[in-house]
């Protein structure tokens, strides 16, 4: 199981949000959210936007915190990434 989260650099709403995925399947990424309660309305396609105050939280229950750069990359490598031209 490898769920990764990057650095909070996406401000909205008055806050830094990041990104959270999994690079292994879709269904190990919503499995890790529920079991942290994120609201479903937080994912995205490919990844839940996830606000910069519970990052802690999700590196304790064991995302693994990467670079933006890293994120994208591995995510392109699972397969699961969501190109922008096949967004809403």
């Amino acid at each position: 199981m490898t769920v990764l989260v990057d650095d909070p650099l996406w401000p909205a709403h008055g806050r830094l949000w990041a990104h959270l995925v999994s690079d292994e399947s879709l269904a190990e990424l919503h499995a890790f959210a529920r079991t942290h309660d994120l609201p479903a309305r937080s994912f995205d396609l490919d990844h839940y936007d996830v606000p910069a105050e519970l990052i802690p939280r999700l590196v304790a229950g064991g995302a693994e915190p990467v670079g933006g750069k890293e994120l994208v990359r591995r995510l392109i490598a699972s397969g699961l990434r969501i190109p922008a031209r096949d967004r809403r």
